[in-house]
């Protein structure tokens, strides 16, 4: 069985755009969920050198349990670069996210279907 979800949301003054994406899989005997989101936010600058601009940074994080027969995997990154568009200058702030869930599915529920 796999279910797919998919989010697109724009604010209504086109500053921020968040998309998601969620994907949940069982197939042999591993039970997965994937998840990503996306988020944008745009704002207009007027001086490229005097915008202050948010460290860009990244986070990972891997989990891993024997007893429950668990995975996890997240990573984060954020960051910002400046684009220019009909003689505008905009910053652009994002983030993404990437979290992945895989367990063990019992036996019992493998028989049953």
């Amino acid at each position: 069985m796999r279910d797919i979800l998919f989010k697109n949301r724009i604010s209504a003054d086109n500053k921020r755009k968040i998309i998601v994406t969620s994907e949940i899989n069982d197939a042999q005997g591993v039970h997965s969920v994937i998840r990503r989101h996306f988020v944008y936010i745009i704002k207009e600058v007027q001086d490229n050198n005097k915008t202050e601009r948010p460290a860009p940074s990244v986070h990972i994080l891997k989990e891993r349990n024997t007893k429950e027969h668990r995975e996890k995997f997240t990573c984060k990154l954020k960051g910002s670069m400046l684009v220019q568009n009909n003689g505008k200058l905009f910053l652009v702030i994002f983030m993404h996210s990437l979290s992945v869930n895989l367990s063990a599915i019992p036996a019992q529920d493998l028989i049953n279907n």
